[in-house]
């Protein structure tokens, strides 16, 4: 048995949690916040058998894409002042953690 932990942008999440719950595999979902941009995302905490794991993966990779944003990069210029200068980064996608499961009790 294993637990997957998926962080998917929340742009993405209703799709995953869609695709996911119409194979009918048990999700709990959590709104999560990401340190580095501060962007809103949503974690999956998923408990499955382990030859469901691919699956599983393919359903979320098909369903979250990473796409590109313009996020402000500050930087200290020759005056001492701080510019902010757009730069391009690519977000979205999903990251994905499978973590075996020793022991599922269901209370």
């Amino acid at each position: 048995m294993k637990l997957m932990i998926a962080i998917v942008s929340n742009d993405d999440a209703l799709k995953v949690q869609k695709a996911l719950v119409n194979e009918k595999h048990f999700v709990t979902r959590l709104a999560t916040e990401g340190g580095f941009l501060k962007s809103k995302n949503v974690t999956f905490m998923i408990g499955l058998n382990d030859e469901k794991v691919v699956n599983v993966l393919e359903l979320i990779e098909k369903n979250s894409k990473k796409r590109q944003k313009l996020v402000p990069n500050t930087i200290l210029n020759e005056f001492g002042a701080f510019s902010a200068i757009p730069q391009e980064v690519e977000v979205g996608g999903a990251t994905v953690f499978v973590l075996p499961v020793d022991q599922f009790v269901k209370i």
